[in-house]
């Protein structure tokens, strides 16, 4: 059978059958391939040393365990101030209201992973950050109004 007269792709079955006998053993393992040397003369092996590493001269490291510490929750946890944070947040002071929120995620998550000076500090933030926020928005209030009835009546 001529191949140039089939289509691409097509064989005969004794192509096929001679595919799939290996026709010749696979090369042995080389210990030692051509142009590498058979030692590390640069790296010493120190004398009596049973255990080593990966290569020549280095030790094993030995690896800890993981140690996994699950927090508890506070049993008395700080009040966090997230409703008062929202209610300025909205209502008083917009960019004071956002940092009274971030401090009282904070105040939260230190409440809950068991960190109680974290939960003080952060929780003592938000409470500034809230009065100061409710302040400046009755100021603010306040001045609007002012400026309403007593200078458009002049």
């Amino acid at each position: 059978m001529d191949p140039s007269n089939q289509p691409q792709g097509a064989c005969n079955s004794s192509e096929k059958s001679g595919m799939l006998q290996p026709t010749s053993p696979p090369p042995a393992y080389q210990d030692n391939p051509a142009g590498y040397p058979t030692s590390f003369p640069s790296q010493p092996v120190p004398p009596g040393s049973d255990v080593q590493g990966p290569y020549p001269g280095q030790p094993v490291v030995a690896m800890q365990p993981a140690v996994f510490v699950t927090a508890t929750p506070l049993t008395n946890p700080l009040p966090d101030y997230l409703c008062y944070s929202i209610f300025t947040m909205l209502f008083c002071c917009f960019p004071l209201g956002i940092a009274a929120l971030v401090f009282s995620c904070s105040t939260q998550n230190a409440n809950y992973s068991g960190q109680r000076a974290l939960a003080e500090k952060n929780s003592k933030m938000a409470c500034i950050l809230n009065h100061l926020a409710v302040a400046v928005g009755i100021t603010i209030f306040v001045w609007i109004i002012i400026s309403k009835f007593v200078l458009t009546e002049k």
